[in-house]
């Protein structure tokens, strides 16, 4: 490391936020504020957000951070019941230097969905599209700007038109958000699939605004469980298998091939798969595929490059995976995720983690996977003098080992 007891720069790309119950207060249009979403109690303590006549509740391992695992589950909590940093961006800000985190990219919770699905999906448009603004609002003014480049400002979009949809990423780039999250299947959502032109001018304006891609796992409200009956367990397992489902889908729609300065960034779906996903898609062009006279492939780009040009991935913890991603795509797409305040999170431990998955690698890898990658493809300031803070439990290995190339 640069200094003794010093750790890296990081910047966390795969976080959480869960709505504060006055998020849409101040920002509905005057004929919408009655019917917008709204914090509900009943009277056996329980809470619940109430929009169209539907209730989202909070589950409990969305925002476990700081609890006794002990007390972990899939109740509904309160939120009072939660650690203010899941909603309280003060809160969320002091968690954040306890936990050695530079910058952080949060998506949105339950009432909207981590792509916005469940508002796109409104009974009257009107109202949804308000939503979707409102949540932009909120999203750039409190959570994004009241400490400037902490938190990467991540935009929803509106799914139902993707004329609507171009013309927000527009408007939003122009105010400052860097990212939208968009679902990664659609098609699972009821959506035209990514294989026909029907998203291309949304697709248009992220590449014309440099606004980043984000597909978070999950977002389409989809995951290949193989069971009718499988235990809960079985759909974080597979976080992996949906990231490459529909990294494979991206790729093989010829979406990158189109907008070829389009930027993905693959969230919450680990690193383990991406090596595999590119020999197999080389080896089917040359197979399946018949190479050079493929149908759906016009390009003299192997689908390894584009995967490696237009992708970028996040690890949370991969430790048997990261040499062979660097080896195979190199390390100037591989970033790194904290995923607070989910069950999965690392945090206040993400050194750690951070330590057992890169600690063999020189220091300039070190810096590109913790913070220089993301920093670059979200147009993030990173401070003027590196961050430094002393490491606990197994630093020792990770700021003492000689710094060794890729094995």
């Amino acid at each position: 490391m640069t200094e003794a007891g010093a750790a890296p720069t990081i910047i966390s790309v795969d976080d959480h936020l869960i709505e504060p119950p006055d998020l849409f207060e101040g920002r509905m249009p005057a004929s919408l504020v009655d019917r917008a979403p709204r914090v509900v109690e009943f009277e056996d303590g329980r809470q619940a957000w109430e929009y169209e006549g539907q209730l989202f509740a909070n589950v409990g391992l969305n925002a476990v951070a700081g609890r006794p695992r002990d007390e972990w589950s899939m109740e509904p909590a309160r939120f009072d019941e939660m650690r203010p940093g899941c909603y309280d961006i003060d809160e969320r800000i002091k968690d954040m230097d306890a936990g050695g985190i530079w910058s952080s990219l949060c998506f949105p919770s339950l009432i909207a969905g981590f792509c916005g699905a469940v508002f796109s999906r409104s009974k009257d448009p009107e109202l949804g599209l308000a939503c979707v603004r409102a949540w932009n609002d909120w999203h750039l003014e409190v959570w994004a700007g009241r400490y400037p480049g902490r938190i990467i400002p991540l935009q929803l979009t509106w799914l139902m038109d993707p004329e609507v949809a171009a013309a927000e990423v527009r408007r939003n780039a122009a105010r400052g958000f860097k990212a939208v999250s968009f679902a990664e299947v659609p098609s699972r959502l009821g959506l035209p699939s990514l294989h026909r032109r029907h998203w291309d001018p949304l697709l248009a304006a992220c590449e014309e605004t440099d606004t980043v891609v984000c597909l978070h796992t999950g977002s389409s409200g989809w995951a290949p469980i193989p069971s009718p009956d499988p235990p809960f367990e079985l759909y974080p397992t597979l976080f992996p298998a949906s990231a490459l489902v529909a990294a494979a889908d991206w790729l093989w729609s010829g979406v990158c091939l189109r907008f070829p300065s389009l930027r993905i960034a693959m969230s919450e779906g680990g690193i383990g798969w991406v090596v595999m996903l590119a020999d197999r898609a080389d080896y089917v062009l040359d197979h399946s595929a018949s190479g050079r006279e493929s149908r759906s492939w016009r390009s003299d780009l192997r689908p390894s490059e584009v995967l490696g040009r237009n992708f970028w991935f996040c690890t949370i913890d991969d430790p048997g995976s990261v040499d062979a991603v660097i080896r195979r795509m190199g390390p100037d797409h591989i970033m790194v995720e904290s995923d607070y305040p989910h069950a999965d999170s690392t945090w206040p431990s993400t050194w750690d983690a951070v330590a057992a998955n890169f600690g063999h690698l020189p220091d300039a890898l070190i810096r590109k996977v913790t913070s220089e990658n993301a920093a670059r493809l979200f147009d993030v300031a990173l401070p003027p003098a590196v961050r430094s803070r002393v490491l606990s439990g197994p630093a020792p290995a990770f700021r003492d080992r000689p710094a060794e190339g890729v094995r």
